[in-house]
């Protein structure tokens, strides 16, 4: 499992720097793992948000639990 974790974890580094490449001007990305490769473009990175989101599930870094709010 650790391995999986693992995994995820450098799939979540190598997508991340593929989205900010995308932010600051770069036309097209690519993400490769395990002989399978996905491009990106501007017009594609809710595309790419979305797979960041599985990811970081998938390396426990997902969304964290919110504060649960007192009302008096």
């Amino acid at each position: 499992m650790t391995e999986d974790i693992e995994t995820a974890r450098r799939m979540l580094a190598e997508a991340e720097a593929a989205l900010h490449a995308l932010m600051i001007g770069q036309r097209v990305v690519t993400v490769a793992h395990d002989g399978k490769s996905v491009t990106y473009t501007a017009a594609r990175a809710g595309d790419l948000r979305a797979w960041i989101a599985e990811l970081r599930v998938k390396a426990g870094r997902g969304p964290g639990r919110r504060a649960i709010g007192v009302n008096f």
